[in-house]
């Protein structure tokens, strides 16, 4: 077990927003989160994998919802009640082990993104726990299913949903985690767009055959890149792809954007027109919270379960979605998933077809071999 700095924090955070794939909540947000937390004396204990003892239990929690901005007829529907002070993953995670009987060793971020995973952090900090090396996505993912627990055969039952407003609900049990994602989403539509959440209770022996190792590591290896390549003058684009063994896939200029939410996520398209060595060229991805499914020159290109991720050219920021510019520079990269992802369940689980394209997945190293 090892103690985290908050350099090392900082690094995990913005390692995990460019894991994110333009999803995983506001990095801001998550830095601040952190931030308070540290200042309040509270230590964050990163655990490896292999050290979790087999018969503890642990939970993960976090936050879920759309990533759209909220708009004044938004925040009227909810002007009359009020807000509680403490986090709703918080809550969530205390109202889980109360109803189970248990007291949880560890939390396990559920996915990796600028302000999911510091949650997860915060959670653990908050209560003297330690935070779990390893995660069931290696990136962000848009819904609950999407997560190598499930596709590992860990129960996503019982589990707890809390909102600002004081509203916490326990779910018994739910037909799949598929139904857990639509009864999830439907509370957060009617929530202002956000619950916090507590799933997947596991005993520790379980937890090692269902989950990415050294995920919380990975993360740390990304952001330290892109600190080190902005404090070198280097482009931090390059040093992040080279750090996941991923690839420069595009640079140019917005040309424009689009988003809309529904049903608790938000989707849209972003338009990006080529510059330099990629100048005459068009690229295009489409996202759900995330950034799913990429075309080049009107021709399908890197797809889930790859990461496609966003940088600010200038800066290296991570971008999330939809929180674009119309000429803003921009660098896309891509980077390898998880081996997790790439089984057969993996690929039906979160591969393109479950989000309704018709084509295979094509591994992002046979496509840049491929040299289109």
């Amino acid at each position: 077990m090892r103690l985290l700095s908050k350099q090392d924090l900082h690094d995990v955070l913005f390692g995990c927003a460019i894991l994110g794939t333009g999803g995983g909540g506001d990095l801001d947000k998550g830095i601040e989160l952190i931030n308070k937390d540290i200042e309040n004396g509270f230590e964050f204990k990163l655990i490896e994998l292999d050290d979790v003892p087999d018969d503890v239990m642990i939970a993960s929690p976090y936050q879920a919802g759309s990533i759209s901005p909220l708009t004044e007829e938004d925040l009227k529907k909810y002007a009359d009640l009020k807000v509680i002070k403490e986090m709703p993953s918080l809550v969530a995670f205390k109202a889980l082990g109360d109803f189970m009987g248990e007291s949880f060793y560890a939390t396990i971020s559920t996915e990796l993104g600028g302000h999911n995973t510091a949650v997860g952090m915060s959670v653990a900090a908050k209560l003297g726990i330690p935070i779990v090396d390893a995660d069931p996505a290696g990136r962000s993912v848009p819904e609950l299913q999407h997560s190598t627990m499930y596709i590992n055969n860990i129960s996503i039952t019982p589990l707890a949903v809390a909102n600002k407003f004081g509203d916490v609900a326990i779910i018994k049990e739910v037909a799949n985690d598929f139904r857990a994602e639509a009864i999830v989403r439907a509370m957060a539509v009617v929530s202002q767009n956000s619950v916090g959440v507590t799933d997947h209770p596991v005993r520790g022996k379980d937890l090692k055959k269902a989950v990415i190792p050294g995920a919380i590591s990975y993360a740390l290896k990304i952001g330290k890149a892109l600190r080190e390549a902005r404090e070198k003058g280097e482009d931090p684009a390059a040093k992040v792809a080279e750090a996941g063994n991923g690839y420069i896939l595009f640079k140019g200029i917005v040309k424009n954007f689009t988003w809309e939410d529904r049903a608790g996520f938000t989707l849209g398209d972003t338009y990006i027109e080529g510059k330099g060595e990629y100048s005459g060229d068009e690229y295009r991805i489409w996202y759900k919270n995330e950034n799913i499914i990429s075309w080049k020159n009107g021709e399908i290109f890197v797809t889930v379960p790859d990461l496609i991720c966003i940088l600010d050219s200038k800066t290296g920021d991570p971008i999330t979605n939809p929180n674009f510019k119309k000429g803003m520079e921009v660098t896309v990269i891509g980077l390898p998933a998880p081996k997790e992802w790439r089984t057969e369940k993996g690929l039906e689980t979160f591969g393109p077809k479950h989000f309704g394209y018709d084509l295979d997945y094509i591994p992002i190293e046979k496509i840049m071999e491929s040299g289109k």
